[in-house]
């Protein structure tokens, strides 16, 4: 129940700027629409790079659980499971759930579509689109930058989502459609990342992954980022 109050007051939230956008749209709304789903996919893309990089705490457990030898759906890995994961925190098992992925890349695509925005939404989304409605609310921007929030903040929401359907084949006609006009990123495009794991980081529809190599090949050369990272310690 508390999923689907936070879920309406996100698209409450969103509609809200589109009501006060409504006056003053026109045809720069479209061009700022696609900036809009840029920026989305530019974040996913930086967000899934530092993820992928960022190391795990030494001495939680976590490594055991990674290169678990036995079946996974088992008691006992599950009961070790829970034992690792009383003691990580929040950020730590987002962290471990972004290198679990690589191995497993399955996984993901198990979780429903409104199940893998719930981390997205509530937690960064949410609190970013209501803290805009008060300084649009004051402000009173133009409209075509109002739609460019809009589908940013949207597109950032379904970021994780997009990425578990890169990882399932029964995607439904409606995807399968954003897909082949290039709105969102197919499965051969997104193999390349799994097949490096140095490139190809963001998830909604690739148009960002130049910059974001850019960005990821000057942070590995510099030594900011190391690929002793991908494991956990």
């Amino acid at each position: 129940m508390r999923d689907k109050y936070l879920f309406t007051l996100f698209f409450v939230s969103l509609a809200a700027d589109l009501a006060l956008a409504a006056p003053s749209l026109g045809w720069s709304a479209i061009p700022a629409a696609l900036a809009g789903w840029y920026a989305a996919d530019l974040a996913s893309g930086l967000v899934h790079m530092t993820m992928d990089y960022n190391p795990c705490r030494p001495g939680t457990g976590l490594r055991d659980l990674y290169f678990w030898d036995g079946p996974r759906d088992s008691a006992e890995f599950q009961v070790k499971q829970d034992e690792v994961y009383a003691r990580i925190s929040r950020f730590e098992r987002v962290v471990y759930d972004f290198k679990k992925h690589h191995p497993f890349p399955d996984l993901l695509g198990r979780h429903n579509f409104l199940h893998l925005m719930k981390g997205p939404t509530f937690v960064v989304v949410l609190p970013i689109s209501l803290a805009l409605n008060a300084v649009f609310l004051a402000l009173r921007p133009p409209g075509w930058l109002l739609v460019g929030v809009v589908v940013t903040l949207l597109g950032a929401a379904m970021s994780q989502a997009f990425h578990g359907a890169l990882h399932r084949d029964d995607v439904g006609r409606t995807l399968r459609l954003l897909r082949r006009l290039r709105l969102v990123m197919s499965r051969s495009a997104h193999q390349a990342h799994h097949d490096s794991l140095t490139q190809d980081f963001a998830v909604v529809n690739g148009w960002s992954n130049p910059l974001v190599n850019l960005c990821a090949s000057v942070l590995l050369r510099s030594g900011a980022l190391s690929k002793e990272g991908l494991e956990p310690a």
